[in-house]
């Protein structure tokens, strides 16, 4: 069994790529320093309480477990609280980022699979968009990856690192066996909003923003089911194994949904009518974001199998009615 050694493990997108490396008959190592993630998330493997900024403790997880690569989830995420606090998203994604490359090499290291963004091209010149648009972030949340996907390009050049960013179009939804889903105390992923709205956590679901140039006036997104998008890690490792890659890659599904359509289909999949509450823009949300996957679909051959709103709507509505309380019961 290969090792491999999972930054953010214990978080949402970490722990179900977890669960795909096991029953791809990978062994993983799980590295967390649970700030948003949860340890009953991660159902195998290895599980090691660090961070990434405790140089001395990551080089001694590789020397413990010799993991043969890296998939690199552990990030700040929250693209609002990227413009008011940016201090933080360069420290996280970038810097603690410097100080994984640096130890992976150290350690003889030379596969990453990054976990990268979407948020990356900022307001797109075209729909949908190709890897090979220009990127141009809108918030210090995609600079912050957008540096980080330099570095490893720089990182290649020198150090021969070979590496796979990933730039993930809108998760969603929970894994379909109910076993693990979303568990944040303050969720921003308008999905997971609009079902606990429907549970009533939430007196009323907030759009942020009716007067974008879309069709209803709210954001489009692209929305992948978050299996989907582990699978797709499996899929990029093999890559890498195989030296048949490229180093950017994005993942989505190729359709947008605005948030109007994300809210009455979540109404007849709930069978619940929550209110709704028009409010202002976010600062740092693009109009548009869905993805071009041709690339990924024939280089990788990614298919995804759950990505359907319906799909998407229903697992998440499973995992949260089953876990009011998230992991905690």
């Amino acid at each position: 069994m290969k090792t491999i050694l999972v930054t953010g493990g214990a978080g949402y997108i970490g722990s179900q790529t977890v669960k795909e490396l096991l029953e791809a008959d990978y062994f993983p190592i799980t590295y967390d320093n649970l700030s948003a993630g949860h340890k009953e998330a991660v159902l195998g493997g290895e599980f090691v309480l660090g961070d990434l900024a405790d140089i001395k403790q990551l080089d001694q997880t590789f020397k413990k477990y010799k993991p043969e690569a890296v998939i690199h989830f552990a990030a700040k995420v929250v693209v609002e609280e990227s413009v008011k606090n940016p201090e933080k998203y360069f420290e996280n994604n970038v810097v603690n980022g410097l100080k994984l490359l640096n130890v992976m090499l150290k350690n003889g290291v030379k596969k990453i699979i990054f976990s990268s963004t979407a948020t990356v091209y900022g307001n797109p010149k075209r729909i949908p968009i190709k890897e090979n648009d220009p990127p141009e972030p809108i918030n210090p949340y995609g600079l912050s990856k957008l540096i980080f996907e330099q570095m490893l390009l720089c990182y290649k050049k020198a150090y021969g690192l070979k590496s796979i960013s990933l730039r993930y179009f809108n998760a969603a939804g929970a894994d379909p066996s109910g076993k693990i889903g979303q568990d944040s105390p303050k969720p921003t992923h308008l999905i997971t909003r609009v079902i606990l709205t429907a549970l009533g956590k939430y007196p009323y679901l907030e759009i942020f923003g009716t007067d974008y140039p879309t069709k209803d006036g709210t954001c489009i997104r692209d929305y992948i089911h978050v299996k989907d998008l582990a699978i797709a890690h499996i899929l990029a490792l093999k890559a890498l194994d195989k030296g048949k890659y490229s180093s950017v890659y994005n993942l989505g599904t190729g359709r947008g949904y605005s948030v109007r359509q994300v809210v009455e289909e979540a109404k007849k999949t709930t069978g619940i009518d929550f209110r709704v509450k028009e409010g202002p823009r976010r600062a740092g949300d693009p109009a548009i974001l869905v993805a071009s996957c041709q690339k990924i679909k024939k280089e990788l051959g990614f298919k995804p199998k759950y990505s359907d709103l319906k799909t998407i709507l229903k697992t998440a509505w499973r995992w949260h009615k089953d876990h009011p309380k998230g992991y905690l019961g």
